[in-house]
């Protein structure tokens, strides 16, 4: 049987075991905090790789060139090594997330742990939290909220909104008899807004964990599908709909899609805009900081942003397991982890036999595979008799085919060039009134192309008339032409 003391104890070590209080227990904790802290801000929440390793590394050469490289007692502040070397540390413990960004940009990302730890360091570095009439009565609301959801009985719930009514057409008649209102006195408004400030710092963590549990989501259905454990046609109708349902597979993501119904009512939103421009109108604003006043106006923009991000953490999931669902590939995935496997057992195998900075032997080139026997000669690729000489084709010898596919072919140049000659030779002639005194087999809408290219090659003038004209398709149907007038006047073949 367990005791309370050990139980209590065994409580303790698992939450410590948490990278958000391990990060603070730590021995360097007051330098993460203070770095992740400069770095990552509410309208900054994910930094460029390079540029985060940048300012981290400007920040320790200052800190170290003040004097803050060791503590009083000797002991070391800062630890050694360069701005990469500590980001990959951080992320190794699970503070820091790196990822690619939507510009296929590598961003780091604080993790909910860091945000929660952030979170505490603020409020124990900052403004306490005090017990006032705001605090108990946002506690006093929430548990007659959950009475009321909790309760099933019809008359409890009635006897409940009939007092409510009754306080409130109270307040509303006083008000109607008297023209005024209570005025609050300016202590118990910064109360107010102390404790609406003590909730909206908790919302960052929230929405961080939210997506990370999303991720954690994601990584358990990349490696159910890796160890191909079940037939596929099962695999690929569960964790198809997983991926077309991911928030609501945690309680994270089932939590956060209740908190969604809410968050995502445009006139809740225009509701909550407009109460934060009536609350930083009003004259207690003035005594609160600059900082704070800042955090009340940004409340709707936190809010947007945190719903973005764990949108895009959704929709990034979606799109790696329903990836990941097409491409499967049993063998080719067993393959990648046996060799994972033996690099594993290798570095395991090579590490404890070397020293911090020891040179690593590169391998300059693939090793050369042992071969039997390689042929090294190859077969004549010249053929042993030259081959037969083509039969010389005449284009124009033999009869022309009588299947009908020159009537449905280019136009006929000779017989319209000789057509134009003869009424167009001397003074010129119409180029719509040659086309319509033309045969029958001369008159097909191609033909018209082709007695307009030849008029091109001559004296061709435009007029600003509208030329018509009836062309004949071959199998007999006809259709009338549109174009502009144009005489034309041919030239003598002395001329060309």
């Amino acid at each position: 049987m367990i005791t309370r003391a050990q139980g209590a104890y065994e409580g303790a070590l698992r939450a410590f075991q948490e990278p958000m209080l391990d990060l603070l227990h730590r021995k360097y904790a007051p330098l993460v905090v203070s770095l992740l802290s400069l770095v990552f801000t509410p309208e900054r929440p994910t930094v460029p790789v390079a540029d985060a390793h940048t300012e981290i590394g400007d920040a320790l050469d200052q800190l170290r060139a003040q004097g803050y490289e060791f503590r009083d007692d000797g002991a070391r502040a800062i630890p050694e090594g360069s701005a990469r070397d500590l980001c990959r540390q951080w992320a190794d413990v699970g503070w820091l997330i790196r990822r690619i960004a939507d510009d296929d940009v590598e961003v780091y990302q604080l993790s909910a742990h860091a945000v929660g730890a952030l979170e505490v360091a603020g409020r124990a570095g900052g403004t306490r939290a005090r017990v006032s009439e705001s605090r108990v009565r946002t506690l006093l609301d929430a548990v007659e909220r959950l009475a009321q959801d909790a309760d099933p009985d019809v008359l409890a719930r009635m006897a409940r909104l009939d007092s409510q009514i009754r306080r409130l057409q109270a307040e509303l008649d006083q008000i109607q008899r008297t023209g005024l209102i209570e005025d609050v006195p300016d202590e118990v408004l910064l109360e107010e807004a102390e404790n609406v400030l003590h909730l909206v710092r908790e919302l960052p963590a929230d929405f961080a964990r939210v997506a990370e549990s999303i991720k954690a989501m994601q990584r358990s259905v990349i490696t159910g599908l890796r160890q191909d454990e079940r037939p596929s046609q099962e695999v690929l109708r569960e964790y198809l709909e997983r991926a077309e349902h991911v928030s609501e597979s945690t309680p994270e993501g089932r939590a956060f899609a209740g908190a969604l119904r809410l968050l995502g009512d445009p006139e809740r939103m225009d509701e909550l805009s407009e109460h934060l421009d009536v609350v930083l109108r009003h004259r207690f604003t003035e005594r609160l900081p600059a900082t704070q006043r800042a955090e009340l106006r940004d409340i709707g923009r936190r809010i947007a942003q945190g719903v973005d991000e764990v949108n895009r953490t959704q929709r990034q999931a979606s799109t790696v397991i329903t990836t990941q669902v097409r491409n499967h590939d049993p063998l080719r995935d067993r393959q990648v982890d046996e060799l994972l496997r033996e690099v594993m057992t290798a570095l395991q195998m090579w590490v404890p036999d070397t020293r911090p900075g020891q040179d690593v032997t590169p391998l300059r080139r693939l090793p050369v595979p042992d071969i039997g026997n390689l042929r090294r000669s190859t077969h004549d690729l010249r053929p042993p008799q030259p081959p037969a000489p083509l039969t010389e084709w005449d284009d124009d010898a033999g009869p022309a085919p009588d299947d009908g596919s020159r009537e449905w072919g280019g136009p006929h140049y000779g017989p319209l060039t000789e057509h134009l000659h003869a009424l167009a030779a001397g003074d010129g002639a119409d180029l719509a009134a040659a086309f319509s005194s033309a045969p029958e087999e001369y008159r097909r809408p191609v033909d018209l192309l082709g007695l307009l290219e030849i008029a091109d090659q001559h004296d061709m003038t435009e007029t600003d008339e509208v030329a018509y004209v009836e062309a004949i398709r071959p199998d007999g149907s006809r259709r009338r032409f549109a174009f502009g007038g144009v005489t034309v006047r041919m030239k003598e073949a002395t001329d060309d």
